[in-house]
């Protein structure tokens, strides 16, 4: 194999590389943004939880509270569909990203592969020389 084709493998293995390096970026923001809205979520779970009881308050009152409470309740179920579908969508993420951690993993092998195909080529090379040379001193020796 020539050193044409081993760069032509070096460059395919750095780009491999920058493109799970970008999907692992891409993974940690999703993350990021999964953990905020698992925080968000939990304080609106505390907001309808720690209102307490509305029954010994004015009726107006009450029903003011009451909406409230069904409000945030709401606003907490449609937090958590979102939350879900981002999980959904950090599934696909990864999935992108162990298929491109593995094809650069398979193309890294094929680099060294040939890079110890080459280093053996260079390596019977020299030994013939080195075989050629000691054979040459050896006629001049004889004669």
């Amino acid at each position: 194999m020539s050193q044409h084709n081993i760069r032509n493998l070096t460059t395919l293995v750095a780009l491999r590389n920058t493109e799970v390096e970008r999907l692992q970026t891409e993974m940690a923001e999703k993350t990021n943004l999964r953990d905020r809205y698992q925080k968000n979520l939990d304080r609106l779970t505390g907001l309808y939880v720690n209102m307490g009881a509305s029954g010994n308050l004015h009726p107006a009152l009450a029903g003011n509270c009451g909406d409230y409470k069904q409000a945030v309740m709401v606003m907490a179920d449609n937090h958590r569909v979102d939350l879900h579908l981002h999980e959904a969508d950090m599934a696909v993420s990864q999935q992108a990203l162990n298929a491109a951690w593995a094809k650069r993993e398979v193309l890294g092998k094929v680099l060294d592969k040939q890079h110890k195909v080459v280093q053996k080529e260079q390596h019977s090379k020299e030994r013939k020389q080195h075989d050629e040379l000691a054979t040459q001193a050896w006629w001049r020796g004889q004669k």
